[in-house]
């Protein structure tokens, strides 16, 4: 059996680095008509914690660097004679000068001002984007951000705002979160694709009978809870001991996939997961590893491997 503790205590040990109190990727205003309060924004979800690796020349062990190279003459190129093109056909290229493409950055005057309130669940999924936690910045602006986050609680309700971020205008629903706020950034309609062209070459089938009892009897046998503290990721978790294993001068096995059969009759395939589901729901569920204290999710330390 694994253990846990010890594998996430190797991972800390190995990957670690000294933990930093969170820092602010943005600080500006938050403002709904006339009342404004200094706003934070920082990071909710990143993928910065995970294992990453280094390019390694094999015989000699040195770290191999990136270099840009000309296409035509295959010379390094150094970083002041290297600019940005765009593509107008082939091998023609638009070049733009750094000032000239700082000139299209908008003007940010640090306010995210809200533009209207809507429900909370008027927003499809497919537009959303990244998502940070928005704080007061300061002791002082507690009161003002009080007011507007319970203001929208009380009314159910969801805030959309505009801002520059990161140098670009974007579009932010703001929604409250226990003590603060939610902040997350919005696809623009020209970036999220149509479900038409995935869903066009999709047949329109109903399923009824015996099959469809099948499925909603299956699918109330696995009726359950989010708990994100319950999910491995199990890759992540196969790197951590396989850096341990080859740290420690122990032998990798290499694994062999399983080999998955065709299912043929997908009525038998219902009724064999029925019967497992059932069998499922009379084995005690075993108990979280974890028990999370709160909502939001304490960062782990940065780890890299070289």
């Amino acid at each position: 059996m694994r253990n846990f503790g010890q594998e996430r205590a190797f991972r800390v040990r190995l990957f670690a680095s000294n933990a930093v109190a969170p820092r602010a990727n943005w600080k500006g205003f938050l403002k709904v008509s006339e009342v404004t309060c200094r706003v934070a924004l920082y990071t909710a979800a990143s993928t910065a914690e995970r294992i990453s690796f280094h390019i390694l020349n094999r015989k000699t062990g040195h770290r191999v660097r990136r270099q840009f190279v000309d296409s035509e003459t295959g010379r390094p190129v150094d970083r002041d004679e290297q600019v940005k093109g765009y593509e107008i056909g082939p091998d023609d290229y638009v070049i733009l000068e750094p000032d000239e493409i700082a000139s299209a950055v908008p003007d940010s005057d640090k306010t995210l001002s809200v533009s209207a309130f809507i429900g909370c669940d008027e927003i499809d999924d497919v537009y959303f984007d990244k998502p940070y936690y928005l704080a007061p910045a300061d002791a002082h602006a507690e009161e003002a951000f009080a007011l507007i986050r319970d203001g929208m609680r009380a009314k159910d309700v969801a805030a959309l705002a505009q801002t520059v971020l990161f140098r670009r205008l974007r579009t932010v629903l703001v929604r409250p979160q226990g003590a603060g706020m939610i902040a997350t950034t919005l696809n623009f309609d020209y970036e999220a694709r149509s479900a038409e062209d995935a869903f066009s070459g999709v047949a329109d089938m109903r399923i009824k009978g015996e099959m469809l009892d099948l499925a909603k009897h299956i699918i109330k046998t696995k009726e359950g809870r989010f708990d994100p503290a319950s999910f491995d990721d199990r890759y992540e978790a196969a790197l951590a001991e396989l850096v341990k294993a080859k740290a420690e001068g122990r032998t990798i096995e290499t694994r062999k996939l399983p080999r998955r059969e065709k299912v043929v009759d997908l009525m038998a395939a219902l009724r064999e997961s029925a019967r497992i589901a059932k069998k499922d729901a009379r084995t005690p569920m075993p108990r979280s590893r974890r028990s999370p204290s709160s909502k939001t999710k304490a960062a782990p330390p940065r780890r890299k491997a070289g």
